[in-house]
């Protein structure tokens, strides 16, 4: 399962990999808007919005990009290792 994970603190991007990692996903992460994302967000299973860390603009071209790819969407507030790991309890089977 591929994860791709817009927003969070930049800091904990490593960390944010591993917990990924131990539920069998393979995660990218963008904690900021460098470039379009058009290009770099790709196909994933499962698009993470950390809601509180990312600016609305990168918000909205991430989840057109989501729906114009048919990627469903889990909207965080938090971006904790807490919220992460609740959020994918929640969508993976492994963990």
């Amino acid at each position: 399962m591929s994860v791709v994970i817009v927003g969070g603190n930049e800091g904990m991007a490593c960390q944010y990999e591993s917990i990924c990692k131990q539920y069998g996903c393979k995660a990218k992460v963008f904690t900021k808007e460098n470039g379009s994302l058009k290009r770099k967000l790709g196909c994933p299973d499962l698009l993470i919005l950390f809601t509180n860390t990312v600016s609305h603009k990168m918000v909205i071209s991430a989840s057109q990009e989501a729906k114009r790819n048919h990627v469903p969407i889990a909207r965080v507030h938090g971006s904790s290792a807490t919220a992460l790991h609740a959020v994918l309890k929640e969508r993976c089977f492994f963990g």
